[in-house]
């Protein structure tokens, strides 16, 4: 009995040594193009779907009028499309992110484009609250809830005609020159808060008669 329980304590106690050593003289994967644990994915996702199932909105507090389109199109170009894409125009890095970045003007499935059949709800909740373990960052501290809906009903708008205004700024590239000598480069500067104010001041204003 003392032999068992003796084995019992050692075997125990294997266990988190070899972890340890695993984690300070192996090879864990710490690096975007290491292949990840086989646990990893199931860790984040399954909390993941179930907060949000429990705490998205389930309807929008604005419509997704064309005005509103325009301007989360603006925010989109500005927060958004580095990593996740513009209208025929992936990102060149997302796929050399861990894990990668969603193409969200690129189409899959049945016809389906970006996170267009999540509802506005879902996808609002992760801009708002970012999610770990990604490069998803939380922007309830950079954009006010009107703008974060804004974005995210034009998202859920991708797989339906769109304004011909918004159509042109998810087109046009962005300007990924390097910054002048002095002047920190954008990905380098901390992210500024948008206000309603900067968003009508924007141009590209969308006629009278096509707004509805």
């Amino acid at each position: 009995m003392k032999g068992f329980l003796l084995g019992l304590i050692l075997g125990l106690l294997a266990i988190p040594l070899a972890v340890y050593l695993h984690f300070r003289f192996g090879t864990p994967p710490v690096a975007t193009a290491d292949a990840p644990y086989w646990f990893e994915r199931t860790v984040v996702q399954v909390p993941l779907h179930a907060r949000i199932d429990k705490e998205m909105p389930k309807t929008a507090p604005i419509e997704p009028s064309a005005t509103n389109l325009e301007a989360g199109s603006h925010i989109y170009r500005q927060q958004c499309a580095a990593c996740h894409g513009l209208y025929g125009r992936p990102s060149s890095f997302s796929s050399h992110m861990f894990p990668q970045a969603p193409q969200l003007w690129a189409p899959h499935g049945d016809g389906v484009v970006g996170v267009s059949d999540d509802p506005p709800g879902e996808t609002y909740w992760k801009v708002a609250n970012g999610i770990r373990l990604s490069g998803m960052p939380a922007y309830k501290d950079v954009l006010s809830e009107t703008q974060m809906w804004q974005v995210s009903l034009l998202l859920a708008n991708a797989d339906k005609p769109l304004p011909p205004a918004v159509l042109t700024l998810l087109k046009e590239p962005l300007d990924l020159d390097p910054a002048p000598a002095g002047v920190p480069a954008l990905s380098d500067a901390p992210p500024q808060k948008i206000t309603d104010q900067d968003i009508k001041s924007m141009p590209s204003p969308i006629p009278a008669d096509e707004q509805h």
